[in-house]
């Protein structure tokens, strides 16, 4: 049985750096459903609502700190335990 507790696999990141990359995926999304709408029911209207604030700069900006948050997350160096 002391087998089994010493082959334990290890996982490629730690738990903060799997916190920070969910983080950055979840921004990314919301950047994107951000940026999602403004169009029109009808193809003869223009709707001047695709130009918002909100999908021309809060949404670029939200998914660029996503994904900065997910490189973080996989450059960051995690601590080593076997080393104590």
């Amino acid at each position: 049985m002391s087998n089994k507790i010493e082959q334990k696999e290890d996982l490629a990141f730690g738990k903060t750096n799997y916190m920070i990359m969910i983080a950055g995926v979840v921004l990314v999304v919301l950047g994107f459903i951000l940026m999602s709408g403004g169009g029109s029911d009808d193809p003869n209207v223009f709707n001047e609502e695709i130009f918002s604030f909100r999908r021309w700069t809060l949404a670029p900006v939200v998914v660029v700190l996503g994904y900065i948050a997910v490189f973080v997350a996989i450059m960051k160096k995690t601590k080593d335990h076997n080393q104590e």
